[in-house]
């Protein structure tokens, strides 16, 4: 007999609502870059942290979030899309994200809480196999 779910879908389902939503959340960065035009606000704000090329640099970024957002959702390359996503999160971290505390909203504002909560999330979809959910 199995056990009764309701309401919750199982693992599987879970697991692959959470690799789709996940790649929808990052590709709607590089999308809203692009509909509202502010690559070029990013490469001065990478500038700025003293990167060089910024413009190059947010350009490749905006590509990578459409890109890797698409084929998360597609189930497609997880471990190395996952692990990009990590990175860009990190480094938001610690270039944006870590001077305003922990809080996003409340005590606070824009601190580290979400980033830290995608990573886990994005830990968690790489260490699936697409062939089991």
């Amino acid at each position: 007999m199995k056990s009764f779910r309701f309401p919750f879908p199982s693992q599987k389902i879970l697991l692959s609502f959470l690799r789709v939503f996940l790649g929808f959340l990052m590709a709607t960065h590089g999308a809203a870059r692009i509909y509202y035009r502010s690559i070029g606000d990013f490469g001065k704000f990478l500038e700025s942290k003293g990167f060089f090329q910024g413009f190059i640099i947010a350009s490749g970024i905006t590509a990578l979030d459409l890109i890797g957002g698409t084929l998360l959702m597609l189930g497609l390359w997880i471990k190395w899309t996952s692990l990009w996503f990590i990175f860009v999160l990190t480094m938001g971290i610690f270039l944006v994200h870590l001077p305003n505390g922990w809080f996003v909203v409340g005590h606070q504002t824009g601190g580290v809480e979400y980033n830290l909560l995608l990573i886990i999330c994005f830990l968690l979809a790489a260490s699936t196999n697409r062939k089991t959910y």
